[in-house]
């Protein structure tokens, strides 16, 4: 079954590349089927995963917001090179390493808001996860239609300093917390709560939450 729910994800990615070919090789995919792809990715990713909470029979499961490009926003990012490493506590109570790597700044619905970014001290010390940035948040739809304890966002520091950085919310995902008890979610900072709802990315999951897992 899992064998099965990974091809047709496959399936689905390929399909959502193949539909921007259909007038010709040159026309670039629009920005829902851009979203449609990279959430076939991220689905597909819960089953190449041996600690994903979710297997093949949950994927059903997953909900989205409507793929909507007001929420793909260009922001100003200013470094803070000065701060000091802190805990960051997370769900199952024990705290994580982590530093404030910069701020965001943006506007959406005509206000302007901030972000703050940042980075993970013991992953930075991987190569491979050196360039990773990470982005925790809260906003007015937890608890209603997304997730009560937050939401999530991936970001590249090359990305951030590279002059007018773009913040996707429309790929902003659940904690694995989210679907199941077992893992070390950290817990988004007071100072990244949004006022306002962010009508994008993952929605709440609609499965039955699992009792263990893998940490």
């Amino acid at each position: 079954m899992k064998s099965l729910a990974r091809l047709l994800c496959l399936i689905l990615v390929s399909l959502a590349s193949f539909s921007s070919m259909i007038f010709g090789q040159n026309v670039a995919p629009s920005f829902a089927e851009q979203i449609v792809k990279h959430r076939e990715e991220y689905k597909l990713g819960f089953l190449n995963n041996d600690r994903s909470p979710l297997g093949a029979d949950d994927i059903q499961h997953l909900r989205f917001f409507e793929a909507d490009e007001k929420y793909r926003v260009t922001c100003s990012f200013q470094r803070t090179p000065d701060e000091k490493p802190f805990d960051l506590p997370t769900y199952s109570g024990i705290t994580r390493l982590y530093v404030k790597y910069g701020v965001l700044s943006f506007e959406l619905d005509g206000q302007k808001l901030q972000l703050a970014v940042y980075q993970n001290l013991s992953m930075g010390k991987n190569p491979l996860y050196a360039n990773h940035l990470f982005l925790p948040f809260r906003d007015a739809t937890n608890d209603e239609t997304t997730y009560a304890g937050g939401r999530y966002m991936d970001l590249m520091a090359s990305d951030l300093e590279s002059g007018a950085p773009v913040i996707d919310f429309n790929k902003c995902y659940n904690p694995w917390c989210h679907y199941s008890d077992g893992y070390n979610c950290p817990i988004p900072p007071v100072e990244n709560t949004l006022d306002i709802p962010i009508l994008a990315g993952e929605r709440n999951w609609v499965g039955e939450k699992k009792l263990s897992a893998k940490k």
